[in-house]
């Protein structure tokens, strides 16, 4: 499908397809993606009893400081709720101080609140908008051509 950079045809074309990914291959997209953005060590880790914690990675500031970060993966249709960010961060507890939510719905405003609670270890969140962007400007699954023209490319989502 084509669209204009500026149409949302191709971000509700390539949402529907996140959403429908099985969770395993959501995790690989979510891998490739923060492989591509610059993050070291990226490993998935999620399977069932996976406490939470779907994958590490590792983010190097300078080539002299590395933070450990955790991330989650939810193909969510519903938006994610303080709750879940809470149980999120409990898992975090022991295995990093920063945490790295990603969905392919969104946040409520408590959960945004949630994630970014004073006292507590932050936690970014990508919501299925940023997402759909980062996807397009690392050209996963998305290009755009020199008219500016975006098109999803479904096949590439099989191979995941």
């Amino acid at each position: 499908m084509s669209a204009n950079g500026g149409s949302a045809e191709w971000r509700e074309q390539l949402l529907s397809i996140l959403r429908s990914l099985p969770p395993a291959s959501f995790e690989r997209l979510c891998q490739e993606m923060l492989n591509r953005a610059g993050l070291e060590e990226v490993t998935v880790t999620g399977r069932p009893g996976d406490e939470g914690i779907d994958g590490r990675a590792i983010i190097r500031f300078a080539g002299f400081v590395s933070l450990p970060v955790v991330f989650q993966c939810k193909r969510y249709r519903r938006q994610v709720t303080a709750p879940m960010i809470r149980e999120f961060r409990g898992a975090m507890t022991g295995r990093s101080d920063r945490g790295l939510f990603i969905t392919a719905s969104g946040f409520t405003g408590y959960a945004r609140q949630e994630a970014k609670r004073d006292g507590a270890p932050l936690i970014d969140l990508i919501d299925g908008e940023l997402l759909t962007e980062k996807l397009r400007e690392l050209s996963i699954g998305v290009t755009t051509n020199q008219d500016g023209v975006i098109e999803v490319n479904p096949d590439w989502f099989d191979n995941l």
